[in-house]
């Protein structure tokens, strides 16, 4: 930070058993190897400080932190003094790396000060200029999500973007009017912290061919992703560029919630560490250790390391990381991956209260954003329900998206677990002051299969990945409808655009906060893969040129379905469903061989008119009777998925809706009384 006289530049940082401490300023340019300044640093308890008055430039500074303590191995300590470790707290990222994905292979850089990335700021620019540009106010009962990858979104050449905006900031910026014709108002972004995308590359192995598109490998909880900002640009202009692409989509009264990575960092673990910052100034603080057992770093995330979410100073500094998101990028909200691993203590013990979740929901400076856990972690802790939530946090509804899956390719006996689920989840949320729209409705999201690929394959197809099939979810709970991926067979390809559809009619009715995939509103495929977190390529990269054949036919239905979704009232509530808000015309709840589905949400004075909603899963037709319209009205047909475009979505409706309907086979029809 700047000193309080604005002529110094103050440093510090924090270590419990650190034992000596020097700031290192590395000379101007690229130059990565050399040391221009390296000035000792005082401690005062556990932070350890220094004021530069001369030598250290207002903007494009390198610089670190070398760091020895006392203590062995065996006291769970890393040091490593011939090494710079990066400023935890450093609000821009420096890389010696300059384009995405663009690296030598096969080496990492050893020498004593010749780090991949180093700690970074910017003083001397002028403030950025929202333009009297804020946030679009959205209830979370009215938000629809869309999650999506910062450079996938515009890295091909069909997005038609020049070659230094693809794949960047700029390119999402650009690409705007997608976005608002499709009718989504919340982009949750993939990560967007600094991460090391060649981290598969630094050694021999079966993945070095990959390249970590997702960005679940956080290096810098304050640093955006400079490689994702226009090819070749340096971190400020980066983190400026993030700035416009955020006033973009406000503007265009769309919110930006960011996909943050607390659970673990990518330093890896012992056997494979990736140095770079908190690892070698202060390791048993910042990550959850057992000194009593071999393999010391504990991993609850699957990743090599945990952080220690709720010690003390690590809770501070997360919840430092969020507010300065919030105040330097107007960012909306946060969804936290795997966010159970930030329900343990120190050992791993799971918190019935974790004081860090419980910091974020409380703190008033973070009261208006958007909060939503992944509510599980990869040693075992499963939360759907029972996240510690304090009446703020959302969570993704991991039993929706199976519930729906199942019901939809005709599993039998999951028909009152589908109505259950497309009613808001009551049985996991109607707790205290929870609310429908705390579950966050999902059928596909970047893990797993797309919705193409969910009604194309039967088995995940993940050789690509280079580890033998074996990565990736084997229980997708997908159909692929007849034939296993790519098929010329008319029938099956028709099928699967209806069971597309339906899966969209079903997550857009449903009570609860919808998230849709992005991709998915024209038939994304990754060729059965469902675990792409490695390819910078087609698999993961969005298809304008498919867009373009899907924009008059599935394209046009997921955006229909969005607009009816916020414009009527009868879903998306505040509150959960009553007796006297719905009936289900139903007598045959528990026939496990039951799979049609049919039920009226009534008006009651809120608007819009009824809506009379059935799924049929069967394989034949059902003739359904209906219900009678309020006195004075009509049923007029808005959607059936048998249709082709554009009679599968009216949205003025169709009259002439008889006293039956034949709900075709795999079929879902809207009604609405006007």
């Amino acid at each position: 930070s700047l000193s309080d006289d604005g002529r110094g530049i103050n440093f510090a940082t924090y270590s419990e058993v650190a034992s000596e401490m020097s700031l290192c300023i590395f000379q101007d340019g690229d130059d990565f190897a050399r040391i221009k300044y390296e000035i000792p640093m005082t401690r005062t308890g556990n932070v350890w400080h220094v004021r530069v008055d001369e030598g250290a430039a207002r903007r494009g500074t390198k610089y670190g932190y070398r760091v020895n303590g006392h203590g062995g191995w065996d006291t769970g300590a890393r040091w490593y003094p011939e090494r710079v470790m990066m400023d935890p707290y450093a609000p821009l990222v420096e890389a010696r790396r300059k384009v995405f994905g663009k690296g030598p292979k096969h080496m990492t850089h050893g020498e004593a000060n010749d780090p991949e990335m180093l700690s970074g700021y910017d003083f001397e620019s002028s403030p950025f200029d929202w333009q009297g540009v804020e946030a679009p106010k959205i209830a979370e009962k009215d938000m629809i999500v869309y999650e999506m990858t910062v450079r996938a979104f515009t890295a091909d050449a069909s997005s038609g973007l020049e070659d230094d905006e693809r794949g960047s900031y700029a390119g999402v910026a650009a690409k705007v009017e997608h976005l608002k014709a499709l009718g989504v108002n919340v982009v949750e972004l993939l990560p967007v912290f600094e991460f090391d995308e060649m981290e598969f590359q630094r050694l021999k192995n079966p993945r070095d061919h990959m390249v970590n598109t997702w960005g679940y490998s956080t290096m810098s909880f304050f640093a955006p992703m400079t490689r994702f900002g226009r090819r070749g640009c340096d971190a400020s202009s980066a983190a400026r560029e993030f700035k416009e692409m955020v006033k973009a989509l406000h503007a265009a009264g769309i919110q930006v919630i960011l996909d943050v990575v607390y659970n673990h960092t990518g330093e890896m673990n012992d056997e494979l560490p990736n140095l770079v910052s908190m690892r070698g100034i202060d390791n048993k603080t910042y990550y959850m250790t057992n000194t009593e057992q071999y393999e010391q770093m504990l991993n609850y995330t699957g990743c090599g390391n945990t952080v220690n979410a709720n010690h003390p100073y690590v809770s501070k500094f997360i919840l430092d990381s969020l507010k300065h998101w919030v105040r330097e990028y107007h960012v909306d909200g946060f969804r936290f991956d795997l966010a159970s691993a930030l329900c343990r203590d120190e050992k791993g013990t799971p918190l019935a209260s974790p004081p860090v979740i419980r910091a974020i929901a409380k703190d008033p400076e973070l009261s208006h954003v958007k909060l939503i856990a992944e509510p599980w972690d990869c040693g075992g802790l499963y939360q759907v329900g029972s996240f510690p939530n304090w009446d703020r946090w959302s969570e993704w509804n991991g039993s929706y998206r199976d519930v729906m899956r199942r019901f939809i390719k005709g599993d039998e006996g999951c028909k009152s677990d589908f109505a259950r689920r497309i009613s808001g989840s009551s049985d996991l949320y109607h707790v205290n002051k929870r609310k429908p729209y705390h579950s966050i409705n999902f059928i596909t999201a970047h893990d797993g299969f797309t919705l193409r690929d969910l009604v194309s394959y039967n088995e995940k197809h993940n050789m690509a990945n280079g580890e033998s099939n074996n990565d990736g979810s084997n229980d997708n709970l997908s159909w692929n409808c007849g034939s296993e991926g790519v098929t010329n067979d008319a029938a099956v390809n028709g099928l699967r655009w209806r069971q597309m559809k339906n899966f969209q009619v079903a997550l857009m009715i449903s009570q609860g906060t919808p998230m849709m995939l992005m991709g998915d509103e024209y038939g994304h495929t990754r060729g059965g893969n469902n675990n792409t977190y490695g390819h910078d390529n087609e698999l993961n990269n969005f298809q304008w040129s498919e867009l373009d054949k899907q924009k008059k036919h599935f394209f046009r239905f997921c955006s229909e379905m969005i607009k009816l979704r916020r414009s009527h009232p009868l879903l998306g509530r505040e509150e959960f469903l009553s007796d006297h808000d719905v009936t289900w015309h139903e007598d045959r709840w528990d026939d496990p061989t039951s799979k049609f589905l049919a039920f009226t949400l009534h008006d009651r004075g809120l608007g819009g008119g009824d809506l009379y909603i059935a799924f049929n899963a069967h394989e034949f037709y059902v003739d359904a009777a209906l219900p009678s319209p309020p006195r004075g009205k009509a049923w007029y047909r808005i959607v059936d998925t048998n249709l082709p475009s554009p009679e599968d979505f009216i949205a003025e409706g169709k009259p002439g809706v008889e006293q039956r309907y034949n709900v075709a086979p795999r079929g879902s029809i809207i009604l609405l009384a006007k």
